[in-house]
């Protein structure tokens, strides 16, 4: 329940600079699904076999019968999971002092040229699990673990899958919250599948020309997509709220990975985060980007022209994002985020213990 009505931060002004305080402090929280009833569980559940026979719910579209074949994800009516584990590598409001419960989702329906998580989300590696089995490994991280939230990664071509493994997980005494983590290549029918079941949207924002979609994701409608997509995971969950331990119970968290030479494309969502989204959107603009997957590797030959083989730099695939991101790279990022009037900044913390 949260806390009696108080000042909206959009009414304090410029100087905000809490966003751990009401009306985003909850006194405690019960998660999406336990108040599911036993009808909607049984539509959600209906609607999951219904898509898994007709692949619709990435904005692929596919169209397969996932129980006899496969699309571009190349996942069929199971899951293909890389790691389970309580995971340390996530935003400090996520992660808290016990870890994250990470599921990490082999493959993917992007194919970034720049993928840091490429050996997982391009390549078929771990084992298959059935959605049943997937929810009782939630409950071995609630019980084991001791973590403070199940987080599902990468896992846009697995969404009936991913539902039908929280309903099943919910039968059997699972309490935690379930995040979200996403691309934002998700479509608005995959949505309406999470919706009461998901408490934290996690989307990464990554671009938003589709020109630069279409060469470094192999997805010229990404932007667009992400646009609608976010939206309506905003309005399922509203703004990141917290309990007053400075964990992350419920609403939106938008991480951005900012890429160099693309400060323009940055500065774009940024406004699109502020102006169509909310501002009071917690945001994660992230400073780890650095050359990975096929950023940097060989042309091959028949790629190459007469002026390449003159110029070794040129004959290295994606070569202007062939190197790490400046410092005033990120500076006008963040910059265009405050102008834009977002203030919710996952930051890191100004002294030695934990970040709330």
């Amino acid at each position: 329940m949260r806390r009696p009505a108080a000042l909206h931060a959009s009414q304090l002004g410029n100087k905000r600079s809490l966003h751990l305080a009401p009306p985003f402090l909850l006194d405690d929280y019960t998660p999406r699904y336990m108040t599911l009833s036993s009808v909607d569980a049984a539509k959600k559940r209906s609607k999951a076999y219904a898509h898994l026979r007709n692949c619709n719910l990435c904005p692929r579209l596919c169209g397969v019968n996932r129980y006899e074949t496969t699309g571009m994800c190349l996942i069929g009516h199971n899951v293909k999971v890389n790691t389970i584990a309580p995971h340390f590598g996530e935003e400090p409001c996520i992660q808290g002092h016990n870890g994250s419960g990470s599921v990490f989702f082999s493959m993917c329906n992007l194919r970034c040229v720049f993928c840091q998580n490429h050996d997982i989300a391009h390549q078929r590696n771990g084992q298959d699990l059935t959605p049943e089995e997937l929810g009782d490994w939630y409950l071995k991280l609630q019980e084991v673990g001791n973590v403070h939230n199940i987080n599902l990664i990468t896992p846009e071509h697995v969404v009936p899958q991913v539902a039908l493994s929280i309903l099943h997980a919910r039968d059997n005494g699972l309490t935690l919250p379930i995040v979200y983590n996403t691309s934002a290549y998700d479509s608005l029918a995959s949505l309406e599948l999470l919706d009461g079941l998901v408490d934290i949207y996690l989307p990464d924002f990554k671009l938003w020309f589709p020109v630069s979609s279409r060469r470094l994701l192999k997805a010229e409608d990404y932007a667009a997509t992400a646009r609608e997509s976010i939206k309506a995971m905003h309005a399922q969950v509203g703004d990141l709220c917290f309990t007053a331990d400075g964990i992350a119970k419920r609403g939106l968290l938008v991480r951005h990975l900012v890429m160099p030479g693309f400060e323009a494309e940055s500065a774009e969502i940024m406004n699109f985060l502020a102006n169509e989204v909310s501002k009071d959107c917690f945001v994660n603009i992230m400073e780890q980007y650095h050359p990975d997957a096929y950023v940097g590797k060989p042309k091959s030959r028949s790629k190459r022209s007469a002026a390449d083989k003159d110029d070794s730099a040129s004959e290295r695939r994606y070569a202007d994002i062939n190197r790490a991101v400046t410092k005033d790279e990120i500076s006008s990022v963040r910059k265009a985020a405050e102008a834009a009037g977002l203030w919710r900044f996952c930051d890191p913390p100004r002294h030695d213990g934990f970040s709330l």
